[in-house]
């Protein structure tokens, strides 16, 4: 078999597709959701517990993880140990890398980031955060809404985050009172007023315990909602796919040149949202060139449509020039094509960030040399104050800037479509990802 026609198949076999007649319901649903709070708060051994009760750990990690166990006088397994999986955070109990771990229930598959609470690692919480739907926030009941609870906040309303779940950790600790949770919830729903937070979820939990985790908890009869479990299970993100602003940047374009198919040019990459159709007028942005959707494959096969996220080969009626990194749209719904751009950089790298720089920018899979023409504020992430003349620009700052781009690039603001509004910034020489950027 042809070597290209080999990769595009395999392409396309590993991919998830949504039936044709049933849009926005996954065949595989997964839920893809991130941990985040303050050091101690909880998030590894959360994600423990329910790795832990919902039986979604291998024996033999599980007999690893017993024998390497802090708490084995009184027989209980330290479930933290499940995701701090470096050394160094198995030996300061702390979470320094986000740590990916996947299970799944009879209901739903799902990816989990944990992501660390120290201020220093605010960068590893933004690339885990960056593809997830759902963020889980813990608060230690005994301290409340602290910095951390802020930072973490201001972060997924940033980047924002469909869905959020506050989840009042330690509720043994201060005897399940529905007091000290009822005032917590009202604190923390101030500051979600003020960010603009939406379809917030509270529950009270006790990680370490099990409490409302998988099954219901006997010591917080006053709470009538869902478990954590259930939620994650039951909570809806077929909404979360935008079906109406189409976008396809192309990631390969398929020539095999060969006799079987000689005239053969096809255009593969993901469907990263809205709805294609044969027969659909096109523009090929940034070129501006227009031509129709002659034939829409998947799996392999001829298909009338494709829609997010599916992953298809898309051919057009015109022999037009089209590379990887260009983006098919339909002509009625155009993205902005700019070469300047505002954006919001979290910044990722130890040196520090200076107009007249000079990085690779990456917006799905187009990828132009760009200019740092200014640095415009300073965010403070814990406050929202903006500082309009920053001394410097450092390891985790998120500041607002103005970059050039060495071409037009088409993309949409963060807000309105976050799969074609988010960036990186790459360094030409090391060729590291040193910021991550939302287009304003």
């Amino acid at each position: 078999m042809d070597a290209q026609i080999y990769e595009v198949k395999q392409f396309l076999n590993n991919k998830t597709y949504l039936p044709l007649g049933d849009r926005g319901k996954k065949i595989m649903d997964i839920l893809r959701f991130i941990t985040a709070g303050s050091v101690d708060d909880g998030k590894s051994t959360l994600i423990g517990r329910l790795l832990y009760d919902s039986k979604s750990i291998m024996i033999d990690h599980l007999e690893a993880i017993e024998k390497q166990t802090k708490n084995r006088e009184d027989g209980e397994i330290d479930l933290a140990l499940l995701t701090d999986g470096l050394r160094a955070e198995r030996e300061q109990g702390i979470t320094i890398d986000v740590a990916y771990k996947y299970f799944s229930t009879p209901k739903r598959k799902f990816i989990i980031a944990d992501a660390p609470g120290h201020i220093q690692y605010t960068r590893n919480m933004v690339t885990g955060a960056s593809n997830s739907e759902l963020i889980i926030i813990l608060i230690d009941a005994r301290h409340g809404v602290i910095e951390q609870t802020r930072r973490h906040s201001i972060i997924a309303s940033l980047l924002n985050i469909p869905h959020v779940v506050v989840a009042v950790n330690k509720m043994d600790l201060v005897e399940y009172s529905e007091d000290v949770y009822n005032n917590i919830l009202i604190d923390y729903d101030v500051m979600a007023k003020q960010l603009g937070i939406k379809h917030i979820t509270y529950i009270p939990i006790s990680a370490l315990n099990g409490d409302n985790i998988v099954d219901p908890s006997q010591h917080l009869p006053w709470y009538k909602g869902d478990t954590l479990l259930n939620f994650l299970e039951n909570v809806s993100i077929e909404n979360d796919i935008n079906l109406t602003n189409s976008r396809f940047p192309v990631q390969y374009v398929i020539r095999p040149q060969t006799e079987e198919l000689h005239d053969y040019r096809g255009y593969a990459g993901k469907v990263i949202s809205g709805i294609y159709k044969v027969g659909d007028a096109i523009t090929v942005l940034p070129s501006g060139v227009k031509s129709k959707i002659s034939l829409i494959e998947l799996g392999g096969k001829p298909v009338e449509e494709a829609f997010a996220p599916q992953s298809v080969i898309l051919h057009l009626e015109d022999d037009v020039d089209v590379s990887r990194g260009d983006v098919l749209v339909r002509d009625e719904d155009l993205p902005q094509v700019e070469q300047q751009l505002e954006v919001l950089i979290c910044w990722m790298d130890s040196k520090p960030l200076v107009a007249g720089n000079k990085y690779l920018f990456q917006i799905n899979s187009t990828r132009v040399r760009s200019i740092l023409k200014s640095v415009d504020y300073k965010l403070d992430v814990n406050t929202l104050e903006k500082d309009y003349s920053p001394q410097n620009v450092g390891l985790n700052d998120i500041v607002r800037a103005t970059i050039k781009t060495a071409q037009p690039i088409a993309f949409d603001s963060y807000q309105s479509l976050r799969v074609n509004g988010g960036a990186i910034l790459i360094d030409e020489t090391s060729n590291v990802t040193v910021g991550a950027c939302m287009i304003q």
